[in-house]
């Protein structure tokens, strides 16, 4: 089964053809980074005319580079939600277009269980049930993936999320977008040591993060030492930084999978692609002797062979929309 896949939640023009939901035929991305770095951030109604310019070209790249057309195709899938809601739009009428002239069945699919199905390609082994951290600049989840198309969501941030966390602690180091990517970059060789960084806790709710306290911290202490005149060592704030970070995510996962009994731990999320975390997760999962699932960096970011990896188990399960789909801004991943 072949399936064009789109998707236009954020920064991304992606459109792919998957087979199957584990093998990826073509895979293209057009990228709005250089654009929106002379912002610091993503400007979304920026972000939204750059989709309208670029979605006719990155489908067809796609479907020419899988040597496919639309007759061989077996459904469209597309990411609806969430994601900035004039985005989401531009995939979402694109996608409905061509179905409505194909023929072809329109599949709805949440961006969160796409950043999920990511480790389908990269492991093909990979079933569920296991336990997934979900983290992203808008979203840090423990998802504990039931079936194909069935989440519990055991633990989520009550305020920012781990990534925005990172970007906005980025900037206030003077650092360039994507923050958190460079803050990454600049924080290796660094002492994780040098400052102390609270990790906060969720009363009542060990499962849950927090990090706008953490991202508070950071803040005032580079504008209380810019006020004195001194200038901070980034390489060392930022290795400790990321380091207070990557513990309340790494320490909570640990929580939640010996309490629910999980021994394979999978990582999904554009912030899965940081180095810290994925060396402090092996650490965790081979301390424990529990098995680790990480997407390849290619894959960690927002694409569409992802989309069309979590379409193939939505269409399976009957999900198919019609042509009233609308986007939504937000959305549960249970849903």
């Amino acid at each position: 089964m072949k399936l064009l896949a789109i998707e236009s939640s954020c920064d991304e023009t992606a459109a792919a053809v998957v087979e199957d939901g584990r093998k990826v035929l073509s895979n293209v991305v057009a990228s709005q980074v250089q654009e929106h770095i002379r912002f610091g951030g993503v400007v979304p109604e920026i972000a939204s005319r750059m989709h309208a310019e670029a979605i006719t070209g990155v489908v067809r790249q796609a479907l020419e580079h899988a040597d496919a057309s639309l007759s061989k195709l077996d459904g469209i899938a597309v990411t609806y939600a969430p994601g900035l809601i004039g985005a989401l739009l531009v995939g979402v009428n694109f996608a409905k277009g061509l179905s409505l002239s194909s023929g072809l069945p329109l599949i709805p699919v949440h961006h969160l269980r796409s950043h999920i199905a990511a480790n389908y390609l990269t492991y093909k082994e990979l079933e569920p049930p296991f336990l997934c951290l979900v983290v992203s600049g808008g979203h840090s989840h423990l998802v504990e993936v039931l079936d194909y198309t069935r989440f519990s969501v055991v633990g989520r941030t009550r305020d920012d999320a781990a990534g925005e966390a990172l970007d906005k602690a980025a900037r206030a180091m003077g650092l360039p977008y994507p923050g958190g990517l460079n803050l990454d970059r600049i924080a290796k060789g660094g002492d994780a040591h040098a400052y102390r960084f609270p990790h906060p806790r969720v009363d009542g709710s060990p499962f849950d993060f927090s990090f706008s306290g953490l991202k508070t911290a950071v803040v005032n202490l580079i504008h209380n030492a810019s006020q004195k005149g001194e200038t901070l060592p980034v390489k060392d704030l930022g290795a400790s930084f990321l380091s207070a970070v990557v513990d309340c995510l790494c320490d909570n996962t640990e929580k939640a999978a010996m309490e629910r009994g999980h021994q394979k731990i999978v990582l999904a999320g554009g912030v899965s692609a940081n180095s810290v975390l994925r060396e402090r997760m092996a650490h965790l999962c081979k301390r424990h002797s529990w098995q680790l699932f990480m997407p390849e960096i290619a894959l960690c970011g927002d694409n569409a062979a992802m989309v069309g990896a979590q379409g193939y188990y939505e269409l399976k399960a009957g999900n198919v929309a019609q042509m009233d789909l609308n986007a939504c801004a937000t959305m549960p991943i249970e849903a």
